[in-house]
């Protein structure tokens, strides 16, 4: 009788048994992303990961991405109400974050303390720019200007200097021969309609942004088609650009020089896992995973920077490293020297969404590509 007892307990045993091992097992074999990060970027993350994961616990994840514009994305996410399909928000304004949290859409990201403590708290003086949450829901993964890209041989047909300055663009010469992506379609817009307005106050800064409207010839539907549209010479500069964005057009053969003007933007490229995530051991994985120097090489190969100060942008003579940096303006690192900032996290996710409503009946409405 306690044979037959024993034989009968013993698939329950390893049922039980199985059922542990799946509980133990390190991270989930999937991950998605939602996020605004271009396809340059995220795929060659998600690439290096998967290798990574293989190498270290001999699982096989599949990742996937849904490409979306940061404001889309963030309404993906509401809309989600906690059942999301995808694990991760990455990229974008970090005040779209905090809104999130605040709804309880995002878990804490609970990567180890060393990892954590690894970043410093902000960078950028008088405002200083958070590189992660103080409560823990965010956390950056590399540092990126938000600049001016122009079309060398263009700006010399058209007669003028090569742009500097935020000021250059408005140029009557550069009539037309603008392009930009609206602050409602584009978080790198809308961020750096901000610094506009906090440079000049809000009257000056609407005056400013409707003259950079007349000169504007072409508002994109994303921001990743802002550098295009430049680098295939169609127009002449661009407005609001992530550096890295401009890179791949000039690893793609185009003559495109890239700037970042004083004040200008730098994202920390925040992520954070949303709550209800099915991968999260996976997710935290993946944190943990760019915010090593490994991940980190990935970035600083595609003309983004590394986010802690430990690491710098550095390969061989001729690398896509060496080429990002020279791109750049010979940056290395932007915990090397002062960084100027006046966009303020407070005050731009209090205006985020009057900033987008007096675009709309201000710019939007009105506007009509100059003959």
């Amino acid at each position: 009788m306690r044979r037959l007892v024993a034989v009968a307990l013993f698939p329950a045993l390893l049922a039980a048994l199985a059922g542990g091992a799946l509980a133990q097992a390190p991270i989930e074999s999937e991950l998605t992303l939602i996020t605004p990060v271009s396809k340059f970027i995220h795929d060659a993350a998600l690439k290096a990961f998967a290798e990574y994961a293989k190498e270290k616990w001999n699982v096989t994840v599949k990742t996937n991405a849904i490409p979306a514009g940061t404001p889309v994305a963030y309404g993906r996410i509401v809309e989600w109400k906690g059942k999301p399909d995808a694990d991760i928000f990455w990229g974008g304004e970090s005040a779209l974050f905090e809104k999130l949290a605040e709804q309880k859409l995002l878990q804490k990201v609970e990567i180890s303390k060393e990892v954590w403590d690894s970043i410093p708290a902000s960078i950028g003086k008088p405002k200083p720019i958070p590189l992660k949450d103080k409560d823990g829901y965010w956390i950056g993964t590399a540092l990126e200007p938000y600049g001016l890209v122009y079309h060398p041989v263009k700006i010399k047909r058209l007669g003028i200097a090569e742009p500097k300055d935020w000021e250059d663009l408005l140029n009557p010469k550069l009539r037309g021969e603008v392009a930009q992506c609206a602050p409602t379609r584009s978080s790198s817009s809308n961020a750096t309609y901000e610094v506009m307005l906090s440079m000049h106050g809000e009257d000056k800064g609407w005056q400013w942004l409707k003259k950079l409207a007349d000169n504007t010839g072409h508002f994109t539907a994303r921001s990743r088609d802002v550098p295009t549209v430049v680098a295939k010479g169609e127009y002449a500069a661009g407005f609001a650009v992530p550096s890295y964005m401009a890179f791949e057009e000039k690893l793609a053969g185009f003559d495109i020089k890239f700037v970042a003007p004083k004040n200008a933007f730098v994202t920390p490229e925040p992520m954070a896992i949303l709550a209800g995530s099915r991968s999260p051991r996976a997710a935290r994985a993946f944190v943990e995973f760019l915010l090593s120097e490994r991940g980190q090489k990935v970035f600083m190969e595609r003309g983004l920077f590394p986010i802690t100060p430990k690491y710098k942008v550095q390969g061989a003579p001729g690398s896509t490293a060496e080429l990002a940096v020279q791109f750049t303006g010979g940056v290395r690192s932007y915990f090397d020297g002062e960084i100027a900032n006046i966009y303020d996290e407070g005050v731009a996710a209090r205006r985020s969404e009057a900033l987008k409503t007096r675009f709309r009946s201000d710019i939007e409405s009105v506007w009509k590509k100059p003959n």
